[in-house]
């Protein structure tokens, strides 16, 4: 009877353990897809919606309403947001006193942002033209994101999530300035897009 069992060899014993090892930090220290990738979805589907409504020559690209579009957006964002809040308070279930208190925080500052962030914008779109409307909700979450991403670098000293927070803030910037749809456009591909490669490859490196 043949054994097909064997020993491992010293170096597949360290190679498992090595990736053991990887997998249980990425756990403690929460995944890097929880903190980017759900943002490059919510901005792709909900930023490409308005893009399609709006066009760049004034002319609608689909069948979708400028309501339609938003709605798609900021439902992504919200989910995002509920994303990015629990992985910042499960990274934080490794810590004690007040680097713990300062995290759970930060993760409900998300939560208590964009709360406001929606009572401001639905009592000021109304007095806008619909173009302009849209660019508010769109501008406010961006740069609301943006601030928090920042901060969050500043309180983590992570500067990776800092010059997140800045690439944000200067798409959102330069699409402000360019109007509603090129603002759409722009975000779409170089956050949305470029959100989710990054998410990929922060969680590779990590």
């Amino acid at each position: 009877m043949v054994d097909d069992e064997r020993t491992p060899s010293p170096e597949e014993m360290l190679r498992v353990i090595e990736e053991q090892s990887v997998a249980t930090t990425r756990w403690l220290r929460g995944d890097p897809l929880f903190l980017y990738a759900p943002w490059g979805v919510a901005w792709m589907l909900g930023f490409t919606a308005l893009f399609l409504h709006y066009g760049l020559d004034g002319r609608s690209y689909a069948p979708i309403s400028q309501m339609q579009a938003v709605g798609v957006l900021m439902a992504g964002q919200l989910v995002a947001g509920a994303f990015v809040a629990y992985g910042i308070v499960r990274m934080n279930k490794t810590t004690r006193g007040d680097s713990n208190a300062r995290g759970a925080m930060f993760g409900y500052a998300w939560f208590a942002g964009f709360a406001l962030m929606v009572v401001i914008c639905s009592r000021m779109s109304p007095l806008l033209p619909p173009q302009e409307s849209g660019l508010l909700w769109a501008g406010s979450s961006l740069m609301l994101v943006a601030t928090l991403y920042m901060a969050g670098g500043a309180l983590f000293h992570n500067w990776t999530f800092f010059f997140f927070g800045v690439w944000v803030a200067a798409v959102n910037t330069l699409g402000v300035l360019l109007g509603a749809g090129w603002h759409a456009l722009l975000t779409a591909v170089l956050l949305g897009g470029g959100y989710i490669v990054a998410g990929v490859l922060v969680r590779r490196r990590s």
